[in-house]
C-alpha cells in the first residue's frame, strides 16, 4: 500500500492530459468539441465513425448509422466488442418525442443448471472457457433496431465492416497492445491461433489485420437476416462446436432468443432528466447516486476537492450495496426499481453518510464489477433523432472460445451470476445475468439534451455520475468533461457474492492534487492508483436553438468525433 500511496503522490504533482498553451477553453481540455448540423457520430475507432458517416450522407438514419459502427468495431476492435456478445441502446426518436429503450442481452443455456456447477466445485463461474457464455443478443438487437427505426437494407449498412473484415485494418496501439496478451489468455483454446496469430506471431501496431471468416459471417446476416444467425446453420455450427469443447449452448438456446424492448426510466438532477435503463442491468445505479448527491450543494465544494471524491465515493458505496442485492433479471426477481431511484429512499440513506469519515462497511436498503471491456458509441441525424448504444464481450475478447469458421468469439457475461442460491442473480438456465453496460440520455423540460455513456465495467455508473456533475454542477462542456481527471471506487459488494467489508479502495488519475489525496486519507480512504480503469466515453449534445449537434470523444481511447 505504501508503493501505490507514493505512486499517487508523484503522480499528482503532473497535469492530466491536457493540449499545451491552448488560448480558450478548460486547460485540460485535448481538444475542441466537434459542432455539426446534418449529423455526427462518436465512437472509440475512426474508422467506425468513419462508417457511421458514410451511413448518416447515404440517408440512413442514426440508427442505421450506429448499426453499422458498431459492426465495424466488432471488426477493428475485436477486444472489446462483437457479434458474439450483448447489446443495450437508448434511442430518441424524433417523430413520436420519445425515448425507447433496447435491452438486447442474452439467456444462460437451458442444458446448463446451477446444481451441474455446484457439482463441479465452483464458487464462481470463470472468466473464460464454455461455462460463462450466454447466447449473444447483438445481431437480434440490430434488428430489433432497424425494424423499428432504420431506412436503409442491412446489406448497405454492414458492407463497410465487411469490407475492412474480408481486406484488413491496420491494428491500431490499443488493438496491438491487448492482442499481445492473447496467447497467454487465450492460446489454450480452440481456434485462437489461426485466427490471431496463423504464423506463431501476434500482429503489431501498423500490421494490417484481416478476417475473413467474420466478413463472410457478417454478409450471410446481411443478405439473410437475423435468422441466419438465431435459427439457420450458424446456430447448428456452434451447437457442434460446443458439444465437443464442453460447452451447453444449443441451437434451441439460439432459436429461442429475443430482445426486450423497455421503458427508460430516470430521475431529475437539478433541473436535467437522466435517463437509464432498469435492471437486468446497473443503469439505476446512476439515478441512485445522483439522487444521494443532489442533497450537497456542489456550487460552493470544490471540483477535485476531498469533500467533493468523499461524498462521491460514499454515494456509490451506497448504491452499490443495493446493486448488489437487488439488480438481476426482473423475469427472476422481484426488483422495487420505483423505491430505489425515489428521492425520498435517497434521503434517508443520505444520512448514513459521515463527512468526516470514509465508512468501512454499508448494509442494502430496504426500499418498500469487476473491469469490462465494452465499446459505447452515439449518433445523431438530420431528422433529430439520436441513439446510445453500448455493446460488449464483458471481459477482453471474451470467453476464448470460438467456434469453427465464424470469426468472433464469445462473450463471458454468465461470469456475473452468482453461485449462492436464493440470490436475485442466482444463476437459472434460461436467465439473463446482471450486466455492467448501461447506454445514458438526458432530456431537460421534455426536450433532447444529450445522448452519452462510459464504458468500463463496474466503472460506469460511476463514470456517467461524473459525467452529469462536471456538466451540470462544474460546468465543463461536453470535451472538457470526458478529458476531466477519473476517481473510481474499487471493493464495493457485487452481484456475484463479494462483500465490502474495509471500505474499499479509492483510485485516482494524475491531476488530482495531493492536498486533496492527503485529506481523503485523512478521513480513512485508502487511496491508490490503477492503470486504465476509467473507461472511455462519448457523447452528443443538441442545440434546439441553433439546430446543431456538439459532440465529443474521449483521449483514453482511439476515439473520434465527426460530424458534416
Amino acid at each position: 500500500m505504501k508503493k501505490i500511496i507514493l505512486c499517487m503522490m508523484l503522480l499528482s504533482t503532473l497535469h492530466s492530459v491536457r493540449a499545451q498553451d491552448r488560448v480558450y477553453g478548460n486547460v485540460r481540455s485535448t481538444r475542441s468539441e466537434v459542432i455539426a448540423q446534418n449529423g455526427v457520430a462518436c465512437t472509440s475507432h475512426p474508422l467506425s465513425t468513419q462508417a457511421a458517416i458514410e451511413i448518416l450522407r447515404a440517408g440512413g438514419s442514426a440508427i442505421d448509422a450506429a448499426i453499422a459502427a458498431n459492426a465495424m468495431e466488432g471488426v477493428v476492435e475485436p477486444h472489446m466488442n462483437g457479434i458474439g456478445g450483448d447489446l443495450f441502446a437508448i434511442v430518441w426518436d424524433a417523430k413520436t418525442r420519445k425515448l425507447y429503450g433496447l435491452n438486447a442481452s442474452g439467456r444462460s443455456p437451458y442444458t446448463l443448471t446451477l446444481a451441474e456447477l455446484k457439482k463441479r466445485g465452483l464458487t464462481h463461474l470463470p472468466s473464460t472457457g464454455p461455462l460463462p457464455i450466454n447466447v449473444p443478443g447483438c445481431v437480434d438487437g440490430w434488428f430489433e433496431l432497424h425494424k423499428k427505426f432504420g431506412k436503409l437494407p442491412m446489406e448497405k449498412i454492414l458492407s463497410h465492416a465487411i469490407a475492412y473484415g474480408r481486406n484488413g485494418f491496420p491494428v491500431h496501439g490499443e488493438l496491438a497492445s491487448s492482442l499481445a496478451a492473447v496467447p497467454r489468455l487465450y492460446g489454450k483454446f480452440p481456434n485462437v491461433k489461426e485466427h490471431y496469430y496463423p504464423n506463431g506471431e501476434v500482429p503489431k501496431k501498423g500490421d494490417i489485420f484481416k478476417n475473413p471468416n467474420l466478413a463472410n459471417t457478417l454478409e450471410k446476416i446481411a443478405k439473410g437476416g437475423r435468422d441466419v444467425f438465431y435459427k439457420g446453420e450458424i446456430p447448428q455450427t456452434i451447437e457442434a462446436f460446443m458439444k465437443k469443447n464442453g460447452g451447453f449452448l444449443t441451437a434451441k438456446d439460439f432459436a429461442d432468443h429475443t430482445s426486450t424492448w423497455v421503458e427508460p426510466v430516470s430521475t431529475n438532477y437539478r433541473g436535467y432528466d437522466v435517463w437509464e435503463l432498469p435492471p437486468n442491468g446497473q443503469g439505476i445505479c446512476v439515478l441512485q447516486m445522483l439522487n444521494i448527491l443532489e442533497g450537497y450543494d456542489f456550487s460552493k465544494i470544490p471540483y477535485g476537492s476531498t469533500e467533493h471524491i468523499h461524498l462521491f465515493t460514499e454515494a456509490k458505496k451506497l448504491a452499490f450495496e443495493d446493486r448488489a442485492k437487488y439488480y438481476a433479471d426482473p423475469e427472476y426477481a422481484k426488483i422495487p426499481v420505483k423505491q430505489l431511484i425515489s428521492k425520498e429512499y435517497a434521503a434517508e440513506r443520505r444520512k448514513l453518510i459521515d463527512p468526516n469519515r470514509a465508512a468501512a462497511r454499508y448494509d442494502a436498503g430496504n426500499p418498500a464489477l469487476k473491469d469490462g471491456d465494452t465499446i459505447f458509441l452515439t449518433v445523431a441525424d438530420k431528422e433529430g433523432n439520436m441513439v446510445a448504444l453500448i455493446q460488449s464481450n464483458y471481459r477482453g475478447f471474451g470467453s476464448g472460445m470460438m467456434a469453427d469458421g465464424l470469426g468472433f468469439m464469445f462473450q463471458d457475461r454468465g461470469e456475473m451470476f452468482s453461485l449462492t442460491e436464493g440470490e436475485n442473480n442466482t444463476y437459472a438456465p434460461h436467465k439473463r445475468p446482471f450486466h455492467t453496460i448501461i447506454p445514458a440520455f438526458i432530456t431537460k423540460d421534455g426536450k433532447p439534451y444529450m445522448s452519452f455513456g462510459v464504458m468500463g465495467g463496474a466503472f460506469q455508473p460511476q463514470g456517467h455520475v461524473q459525467i452529469v456533475m462536471d456538466i451540470v454542477d462544474f460546468g465543463m462542456n461536453l470535451q472538457e468533461a470526458g478529458d476531466a481527471p477519473r476517481l473510481n471506487h474499487e471493493g464495493s459488494s457485487e452481484p456475484t457474492g463479494e462483500k465490502m467489508t474495509d471500505g474499499g479502495m479509492i483510485t485516482l488519475e494524475s491531476g488530482f492534487s495531493y492536498e486533496t489525496i492527503r485529506g481523503l486519507m485523512q478521513k480513512g480512504h485508502k487511496v491508490g492508483y490503477i492503470l486504465g480503469l476509467y473507461g472511455g466515453y462519448q457523447a452528443i449534445r443538441y442545440d434546439e436553438e441553433r439546430k446543431t449537434y456538439t459532440g465529443a470523444s474521449d483521449p483514453r481511447k482511439d476515439g473520434h468525433a465527426a460530424g458534416f
